[in-house]
């Protein structure tokens, strides 16, 4: 099965998106002061993910897993629910836009 990518450039809006909803959700865990076991684990996947955001292509395939280990580590914190939220929703609208592309 063949891997899709989201071709952007530093201009696309789903990129952008997703790069600040990664961003926000960073700020929020910074600023969240109890001790999660995986916080670590989300912080790694988040800068995976800002990382595949600003390179202009991202995988789609590793853009579902590392929402999915973000979700499980973070997935239980009422406090960072909205952000972790609006993260799911712009990860979805970059795969979508991937699959229309395909």
């Amino acid at each position: 099965m063949g891997q899709r990518t989201l071709a952007v450039g530093h201009e696309e809006p789903r990129t952008d998106a997703l790069t600040r909803s990664v961003d926000r959700l960073r700020r929020a865990l910074d600023a969240h002061p109890a001790r999660l076991p995986d916080r670590q684990t989300a912080e790694e996947e988040l800068a995976l993910l800002a990382s595949m955001a600003r390179g202009g292509a991202p995988d789609v395939l590793r853009l579902r897993r590392s929402l999915l280990v973000v979700a499980s580590a973070l997935g239980s914190v009422s406090a960072l629910a909205a952000p972790l939220a609006e993260l799911r929703r712009e990860t979805e609208a970059a795969c979508d836009a991937a699959r229309a592309d395909a």
